[in-house]
């Protein structure tokens, strides 16, 4: 009986949630309620479809705070005209509340940085998938043999790209996954219910959201290798095939 107490023990403590786990500032879109912290800065470079890059890089500024700055184009790679996004974006975040044994972190947050390439006219002017915008992310993670795992819900409300006359509040959710110390499995669901209206043919929204899959690869200390695969709920009618993106991320203290 004494034993069995102590297997439970053992169990219930490697399941429980972990305070000291960083969870990471966003998946494979979404966002968390993870952040960088006071000293820290991190570059992201996503390579997406039609020859497209984004560049994206930002500090934490307190411990609670962060501040991102990211731009981009498509046809960058090719020899098609090369078409620069609009504008620079900005990525904000604030963590409300710290992660605790029974509670989630809470972080409040603004990212304007959409997916994919810049559509002009047609009444959109947005990007293929749209920015999260304002947003409100929680987040709880657990310890597990294998590693941890993080569960990640929240919502968000873009007021960039509404041209389209959609300005509903859309949902979203994800999870990682650690196999090892080097590699993780990731998962989100973006409900984009913001995106119920488009006129553009190349608008990829499918059959009710974004379902999206990633294998992340910590390559060396502080550097992400990240291979995405987006929209699995492709319309067949839009699009041939689900998309492939490469991300890294690599990121350093001063």
């Amino acid at each position: 009986m004494k034993t069995k107490l102590i297997l439970l023990s053992l169990l219930f403590s490697t399941l429980s949630a972990q305070d000291s786990y960083p969870p990471p500032s966003n998946l494979i879109t979404i966002p968390t309620a993870g952040g960088l912290i006071r000293g820290s800065f991190s570059a992201e470079l996503r390579l997406q479809k039609k020859g497209g890059l984004n560049f994206g890089m930002a500090a934490g500024v307190t411990d609670r705070f962060q501040f991102g700055v990211s731009f981009g184009a498509s046809e960058l790679i090719g020899d098609d005209t090369l078409q620069w996004h609009p504008r620079p974006e900005v990525n904000l975040k604030y963590r409300v509340m710290d992660e605790t044994m029974n509670l989630p972190g809470v972080a409040l947050g603004l990212d304007t940085q959409g997916f994919g390439s810049y559509n002009v006219g047609d009444s959109l002017n947005r990007y293929d998938m749209k920015a999260y915008g304002l947003y409100l992310a929680g987040s709880k993670n657990w310890q597990t043999p294998l590693g941890n795992i993080g569960l990640h819900l929240g919502a968000s409300y873009n007021f960039t790209e509404t041209d389209d006359g959609d300005k509903d509040i859309s949902l979203f959710a994800g999870t990682d996954i650690e196999i090892n110390p080097e590699l993780a499995l990731l998962l989100e669901y973006n409900a984009a219910l913001n995106e119920n209206e488009y006129g553009a043919e190349d608008i990829s929204i499918s059959r009710g959201g974004y379902l999206n899959a990633a294998v992340r690869w910590t390559f060396v200390d502080r550097l992400h290798l990240e291979i995405d695969f987006n929209n699995l709920l492709f319309d067949e009618e839009k699009v041939g095939y689900f998309n492939r993106e490469l991300k890294i991320t690599y990121i350093e203290y001063f």
